[in-house]
């Protein structure tokens, strides 16, 4: 198998896999246990939230961990809203946002909160003219992604949030893609809020964590004991937690070769493509991206046909973000950049991971270009 969407999820690596085995089995207390077995528990925990910190310069008291990139959306979003119960406010966010903001946000509406989508460049990038338009007298928080999770594009999170620190406007970033991948400064990017998930940087499923600058307000998610500072109640996902902190040390020591690299990947398969079928398009061409994720439109081709032609050989890409596979509806998120349904069905992603090789590379765009002849073949 040659397995390409690591954008949906990632393997876990060797290191976060053998440091945490022994906290499933071995070291398996409670952490709110105040024998030996729980306090070597808290004490991972910790160990995790401070790695962490590090890696995106923070404090470790301002690290929350969550059952992942979901939840800290949803938390920081309606936690956030919530401060200002019985007040007519206003919430802007981005049109190409990750489900779980975007029907966040939704929700909000349903309460009377007011929403602003903002458009994007057909690079797929939001631009600073468009929320300086935006913005109210009433205009409370502002959520836009770090790095988009179909087309890999980087929005200028840093120049936004300093535009709205100096206004005294909340500033959340779904950082889930980008954390482990390039490198992220909470106080370089001006961020309040940031959000980010283990299953993405090679940590195990069901764990993420939510970045909550010190002296911010947030409203309890989970309400029972003092786990997580009293925010989040329940027994802590010991092993998971563990898990994460290490995949995220090993992903950003390694940060900068494993770039260098995903990009060639993506570089080899698109130049090949283009050979092959010179009319795709590449979506989100032209402007920063992250490595490693390319997005494809073939021309007059179903997307979902292409990638179940490549499943049969055993290769595994996808036709968009995972949480919205099986649904027949065109991506949000290419039609924002004015794609027609038509194009945005036919579109494939490819995330290429740290455990991609060269020769995948290579294989995938013959096996596309292969695919493509063969659909096209039959619909003459």
């Amino acid at each position: 198998m040659i397995y390409a969407d690591n954008a949906a999820t990632t393997r876990v690596s060797d290191i976060a896999y053998e440091r945490m085995l022994p906290y499933l089995q071995e070291h398996y207390g409670n952490a709110s246990s105040q024998y030996s077995l729980g306090i070597k528990a808290k004490h991972a925990i910790e160990q995790s939230r401070q790695q962490v910190a590090k890696a995106i310069n923070a404090e470790a008291s301002e690290i929350i961990f969550t059952s992942g990139g979901s939840e800290a959306n949803s938390w920081a979003l309606m936690g956030i809203a919530n401060l200002f119960e019985g007040e007519t406010i206003h919430v802007i966010t981005s049109s190409i946002e990750h489900h779980s903001v975007i029907n966040t946000c939704h929700t909000l509406e349903n309460k009377g909160v007011e929403v602003t989508y903002l458009p994007v460049s057909k690079q797929g990038v939001v631009e600073i003219e468009s929320l300086k338009a935006a913005l109210q007298p009433n205009t409370k928080f502002v959520s836009i992604m770090l790095a988009n999770n179909e087309i890999g594009t980087l929005q200028p999170i840093a120049e936004l949030g300093r535009y709205l620190g100096e206004r005294g406007i909340l500033f959340h970033t779904d950082a889930v893609q980008a954390v482990g991948h390039i490198p992220v400064d909470i106080n370089e990017l001006h961020v309040d809020f940031l959000s980010a998930s283990a299953h993405k940087f090679n940590g195990a499923k069901g764990t993420g964590f939510l970045f909550k600058r010190s002296g911010l307000p947030l409203k309890q998610l989970i309400f029972g004991g003092e786990q997580e500072y009293a925010l989040r109640a329940g027994t802590e996902n010991v092993a998971g937690i563990v898990a994460l902190g290490y995949a995220l040390e090993e992903s950003v020591s390694a940060i900068q070769d494993t770039y260098t690299r995903t990009s060639s990947l993506v570089k080899l398969t698109t130049d090949k493509l283009k050979e092959c079928i010179p009319n795709i398009i590449i979506n989100g061409e032209g402007t920063a991206v992250l490595p490693g994720m390319v997005n494809i439109t073939f021309p007059r081709t179903s997307g979902e046909a292409i990638m179940h032609l490549l499943d049969l050989k055993g290769i595994c890409v996808s036709t968009s973000s995972a949480c919205n596979a099986g649904k027949d509806t065109p991506s949000h998120v290419l039609l924002a950049l004015g794609l027609t349904e038509q194009q945005a069905k036919s579109s494939i992603r490819i995330s290429f991971g740290k455990y991609n090789t060269f020769n995948e590379a290579k294989i995938i765009a013959e096996a596309l270009c292969s695919a493509y002849s063969k659909i096209n073949a039959h619909s003459v």
